[in-house]
């Protein structure tokens, strides 16, 4: 077959037009559990099991404030936070499951897809947080399995030490311009959440062909949707093709060189869930970190801190970022 080729028109007769992000629609299964409160009880049961162990693929720095958070809130329970990239926690969750370990308490992932395949294969445990019974309906899931933890964009972003502003690729049409050849880094989608949404999307919409005239602009390709923005940061590199905004807010906040772009065709959305397993080792301690990564406090600190978005009714934006809704078509 052939594939079709791809011209800059094509590309932008899409602007305007947003990339619409993986949703939480799947087969109803049951009716989700009434929502519960986090109660004594429950922290006193959480509190006898002693900790909590957390599979996510939030970059580690976040991960570990909100570990760290729920540990100085509830002492007495330790986070054991294991970092790896979506697609490698979803192997490696198989890989015990199918030798019968149950290792893991709770999940988050940035390939929102996970959890349809979970949610199919039983293994998670219908609980609904107080607090997510008010998140918007697409972020929540109909059978009370999993919710949205965090959202963000899979963005472009460029090093100002390296490019001047006006010079600056404003779309992705404009990251096939031969005078980016040698310059742009991109993540991989075999290892990164964000990535395979992100390619989905981007294929859906702007065509496979895209990425095969991309390729040949001689990309570093890295793992993780976090190394596009330290790369830049570092000086490797002076476009990234695509990564974590919330990692480039976290940069450019601190005087870092590195500045988000909003591609003209829209920016890819990504959406990171957080579940309980039902063979959760430490049953009572997973509902209550749980109820915490999704509660006010937690998300305000992704939103304050790790550069993220939230859907909790309560959180605000950090002053003197972009809103998500002017930072999409």
């Amino acid at each position: 077959m052939k594939t079709p080729k791809v011209s800059r028109r094509d590309l932008l007769k899409g602007a305007g037009a947003a990339l619409i992000g993986t949703t939480f629609s799947t087969r109803v299964l049951a009716n989700a559990p009434p929502p519960e409160a986090v109660t004594p009880a429950l922290i006193d049961a959480a509190k006898k099991e002693g900790q909590v162990v957390y599979y996510t693929s939030t970059d580690l720095p976040v991960a570990e404030k909100v570990a760290k958070a729920f540990e100085a809130k509830y002492s007495g329970i330790s986070v054991r936070v294991e970092r790896t990239g979506a697609e490698r926690v979803f192997q490696r969750i198989g890989q015990e499951y199918s030798s019968n370990i149950h290792a893991v308490d709770v999940v988050n992932s940035s390939d929102a897809a996970h959890f349809i395949v979970w949610k199919r294969d039983g293994i998670l445990l219908p609980y609904v947080p107080e607090d997510v019974a008010r998140f918007p309906a697409e972020h929540r899931d109909v059978d009370g399995q999993y919710a949205s933890f965090r959202v963000w964009l899979s963005i472009i972003a460029y090093n100002t030490n390296l490019v001047k502003p006006e010079e600056a690729p404003r779309s992705f049409a404009d990251l096939l311009d031969p005078k980016w050849k040698g310059k742009i880094v991109k993540a991989h989608p075999g290892y990164s959440g964000t990535i395979m949404t992100a390619t989905y999307q981007m294929q859906r919409d702007l065509g496979w062909g895209y990425f095969e005239r991309l390729a040949k602009q001689n990309v570093m390709q890295v793992q993780s949707s976090a190394d596009p923005p330290k790369k830049l940061d570092l000086g490797e590199r002076a476009v990234m093709a695509d990564g974590n905004e919330y990692n480039s807010f976290e940069l450019k906040e601190r005087g870092r060189a590195v500045e988000p772009v909003y591609a003209t065709e829209g920016s890819p959305l990504i959406v990171g869930p957080n579940a309980v397993f039902k063979s959760s080792p430490n049953p009572n301690a997973a509902k209550l970190f749980q109820s915490f990564c999704l509660g006010r406090e937690a998300q305000q600190l992704i939103v304050d801190v790790g550069g993220l978005r939230s859907v909790h009714p309560d959180t605000q934006d950090k002053p003197g970022r972009k809103p998500l809704k002017r930072s999409r078509p």
